[in-house]
């Protein structure tokens, strides 16, 4: 497999294409190559804590018009996976206004009352009460699924504390982990682009700067793993694991000259 037979390009977005509220260099240019190329590509997130529609309005901000067809956020994939196993069921969501938002869209009733479910994303306006309703839920036995597994998210000073800090804590009081995650490197995000593109994994590529997420959805799935070394990965880091991509580049603009 190599990049000649790419149709479609999955790109991880802060790392990659973007570094905070930063354009990285290059990043446009490998967009219009790839469509200049009759290719195509999709951005895939596993922050849950923004909705399609704000990325779209943040990707325009930094010069590229994209609609939500290109977009596919943790948080999207999640609700389809509810709908498939739990048609009609009530959610609890911890989540902020973003999230439930792709809930009302997707058709997933939301209950903080009377849940059949709880649905962990994450929460930037996590609260105490917050977080003791979710584990009342979760060791009651309800049915229990995560957005995505992060630590941590990237920020312009560093990182703050993602859904895995969360799941972490639910563990602590409840004694459970999630019996589902969708999100990066998980099966149930691929499932959403596999549908949402109609290609098949040996059409894609999944392209990021993320060993244990980007890269891992690429060798578990089956697709062509390529790591770029502008984010979270350094070359020691790199050295020293296990997961071990199909093409390493500096930037995506490297890519360019093999489109």
């Amino acid at each position: 497999m190599n990049i000649a037979d790419v149709r479609c390009f999955l790109l991880d977005m802060d790392g990659t294409f973007y570094l905070g509220g930063e354009l990285i260099e290059g990043s446009l240019d490998f967009i219009d190559r790839v469509l200049a190329t009759g290719r195509n590509y999709m951005f895939l997130t596993n922050n849950s804590s923004h909705n399609a529609n704000f990325y779209v309005e943040k990707l325009r901000r930094m010069g590229l018009e994209t609609d939500r067809s290109h977009i596919l956020t943790s948080g999207e994939a999640t609700c389809e996976k509810l709908r498939a196993l739990y048609p009609g069921k009530r959610a609890f969501v911890l989540g902020n206004e973003y999230l439930l938002e792709e809930f009302k869209e997707a058709g997933v009733p939301v209950d903080d009352a009377n849940p059949d479910i709880v649905v962990v994303g994450f929460d930037t306006t996590l609260d105490y009460d917050k977080m003791r309703r979710v584990c009342d839920f979760v060791r009651a036995g309800l049915p229990y699924i995560a957005t995505h597994p992060d630590f941590n998210c990237p920020t312009e000073t560093g990182f703050m504390p993602d859904i895995g800090a969360i799941l972490a804590f639910i563990e602590a009081s409840a004694g459970r982990r999630p019996d589902l995650v969708v999100g990066k490197p998980n099966t149930g995000i691929v499932e959403a682009v596999l549908r949402r593109t109609g290609l098949s994994v040996d059409q894609l590529a999944m392209v990021g700067d993320r060993l244990y997420t980007d890269i891992e959805t690429g060798l578990r799935s089956g697709m062509l793993s390529i790591l770029v070394m502008s984010g979270e990965t350094t070359e020691r880091m790199l050295a020293e694991s296990d997961t071990v991509p199909d093409l390493k580049f500096d930037r995506l603009s490297d890519m360019i000259p093999m489109l």
